[in-house]
């Protein structure tokens, strides 16, 4: 336990030294929220509906952090360290080289959380935003969304031979799912037929199912995107014990 606190501390200073995870899972989900609490702020969701847009996009601003944690920041420091021989000089050291990869999810962990709960206090406090689904689904979608994304990242840092294959595959990934998912450019407001083909990616049924539980929808009308992610962290997670390599 002490080696993990050592090691976690360490990895965490260097993260925060490399300001890349503070920028895009720290301020811009909040940069986000502020743009959107600005134009749009009290404004319904649609004709009708009880809730407003800003509460409606809360659950899609939340991923914001581990869509860039888990599918482009973990493969690149797992693609990296293994082409340094970092995981390689831990084997003959007492500690388990599996140790400094879940430092790195307990890491990225962190900042998913913390971006939460800045963008939930920011949402409140400044745009008045109500919070009407249940606090327990929610944070057990966003764990669920969380170990989703993160299976992905562990797949393509597990598969990738170095680290300029693990960037450009973790980009072709990340950088569809952040624009087109609904995690900055609202689903909603998107063309029908774009909204079509977005709904392959495994994130925006992640950010459904968060929608849901934060508005206080039935959770019954979110067996597809329950399935769809399943079958994604089983998929990845398979493919990343096989054919992951330390060295």
């Amino acid at each position: 336990m002490k080696a993990f606190r050592t090691m976690l501390k360490t990895e965490g200073k260097l993260s925060l030294r490399g300001m890349d995870m503070f920028l895009f899972a720290i301020c811009m989900p909040l940069v986000v929220l502020v743009i959107l609490g600005i134009l749009y702020g009290n404004r319904s969701a649609f004709e009708g509906a009880d809730y407003t847009f800003l509460e409606q996009s809360f659950g899609a601003l939340s991923t914001i952090a581990v869509c860039a944690g888990g599918v482009m920041g973990l493969p690149l420091v797992i693609s990296d360290y293994r082409s340094k021989g970092i995981l390689k000089r831990y084997q003959v050291t007492p500690v388990n080289p599996a140790m400094i990869l879940v430092v790195q999810v307990t890491i990225y962990m962190l900042y998913a959380f913390s971006s939460l709960v800045l963008l939930y206090t920011t949402a409140v406090i400044f745009f008045g935003m109500q919070f009407r689904g249940s606090y327990a689904c929610f944070l057990g979608g966003y764990l669920f969304v969380m170990i989703s994304m993160f299976s992905i990242g562990m797949m393509v840092g597990g598969i990738a031979p170095n680290t300029k294959i693990a960037s450009i595959i973790a980009s072709i990934l990340y950088f569809p799912m952040l624009i087109f998912s609904g995690a900055t450019i609202p689903y909603e407001v998107m063309p029908v037929t774009l909204r079509t083909v977005v709904d392959i990616l495994p994130l925006t049924q992640g950010i459904k199912l968060l929608k849901a539980a934060s508005l206080g929808l039935p959770i019954s009308g979110m067996i597809v995107p329950i399935i769809v992610m399943i079958t994604i962290t089983v998929m990845c997670s398979a493919i990343s014990l096989k054919y992951f390599k330390w060295e």
